[in-house]
């Protein structure tokens, strides 16, 4: 028996479980029957194998390149090339669809699924996402078809509204999955604009996602006041966020502008690090180099808040306790490391008596890392060799 075009349509798109007409490949085309389309239709929804519905578009398009059809028929590739998990063919047929002036809901799904798929990131996919917030709401309320009773036609609607919460719900994720992968802090901080103002609901539902990506936004740009600003409003928020918790008390410490809040915030960042579970997909060696970077961090600010403290009396036992338990913890990162090698070195100069065989040691370490405190420590390190032989 022939199957409908409605059949078809839920068996290519899986992943949507509710049979509703919004999910119909291409709404408003009219497939007349015995027609090349309806041939078309016919041999995608007969095809066992994806290759096999491949096939028949292959052969439409070659023969029909010029008809009004084929950005249909480029939807219906981005369908089965996602079947396979190729998802360039289903970017480049999904952009061509775009590209010849049509989209629907489940040409813009299908598209952005494979740029969050592929782990790549255009400016077409955070088009696609912004302009699906409309035609969803379209789609969800259509136009009552007289014949429908009020009763059907009512829990169509109800039916159409749930689908339509999914689809901004997935439209939402996918933006937080791509917007990290634009490099321009402008870019991320305009698209979250754009996506707060086209989403609102979202964007209510996810202003602690937001509140982090404009924090991530201002660090990736150098802005400082921003960035404190930002990283505030995320710890209000989330006071468990380990890594803005750590980051500020870095630069809280380094800044010297609030010790007291930088010694609060690295003690609950090491103790949360301490205390973190490894989550799933994650390799053990990926979770070991995270925490021990936390843990390293950490240690490391209160290290330094330490020595600050102990200046004036030069008792630096608990900043030299700090600072060794952050030092190798921070293998990963040789900048942390040799700030780290560069502050044992100063403690143990500035201690009384002075320990200069140590400082030179940890001197000579922090100078052969790459980093940015290279002409610190080989300076001090100068000077600690002539304070030496004296």
């Amino acid at each position: 028996m022939r199957k409908s075009f409605l059949t078809m349509a839920l068996v290519l798109w899986g992943w949507w479980a509710i049979p509703l007409r919004g999910q119909q490949p291409c709404p408003g085309f009219a497939i007349v029957v015995n027609s090349a389309e309806d041939e078309l239709v016919l041999a995608i929804s007969n095809a066992e194998k994806p290759q096999e519905a491949i096939e028949a578009l292959d052969k439409y398009a070659q023969a029909h390149p010029d008809s009004k059809f084929m950005p249909c028929v480029h939807e219906y590739y981005t369908l089965t090339y996602l079947k396979t998990n190729d998802y360039d063919k289903v970017i480049e047929h999904g952009e061509q669809a775009l590209a010849a002036n049509y989209q629907d809901v489940m040409l813009l799904l299908n598209l952005t699924r494979a740029y969050v798929g592929s782990g790549k990131v255009s400016d077409t996919a955070f088009d696609a996402i912004l302009k699906a917030s409309e035609l969803i709401n379209t789609e969800a309320h259509p136009p009552r078809p007289t014949q429908v009773p009020e009763a059907d036609w009512k829990k169509s609607l109800e039916e159409l509204e749930e689908q339509a919460k999914e689809q901004r719900a997935y439209m939402a994720y996918a933006f937080f999955q791509l917007l990290p992968r634009r490099p321009d802090a402008a870019q991320r901080l305009a698209l979250l604009d754009k996506f707060a103002a086209t989403f609102p609901d979202a964007a209510t539902a996810h202003v602690k996602a937001i509140d982090y990506q404009r924090f991530e936004a201002y660090k990736a740009a150098g802005d400082m006041a921003k960035m404190i600003e930002w990283g505030e409003k995320v710890v209000a928020e989330d006071p468990d966020n380990l890594e803005v918790l750590n980051l500020l008390a870095y630069i809280y410490g380094n800044q010297r502008t609030n010790l007291d809040k930088a010694g609060s915030y690295a003690q609950k960042a090491l103790d949360l690090a301490t205390a973190l579970k490894k989550p799933e997909g994650v390799t053990d060696e990926q979770f070991a180099a995270s925490q021990k970077l936390q843990q390293g961090m950490a240690h490391l600010t209160l290290g330094y808040i330490a020595f600050l403290k102990a200046e004036k009396t030069r008792k630096v036992g608990p900043a030299l306790q700090e600072l060794k338990a952050a030092v190798d913890l921070l293998n990963g990162s040789p900048e942390l490391q040799a700030q780290t090698l560069y502050y044992i070195g100063y403690a143990n100069e500035t201690m009384y008596p002075a320990n200069h065989a140590a400082a030179i040691e940890a001197l000579t370490r922090a100078a052969a890392l790459p980093s940015g405190w290279q002409v610190q420590a080989r300076d001090l390190l100068a000077k600690v060799k002539r304070a030496a032989r004296q």
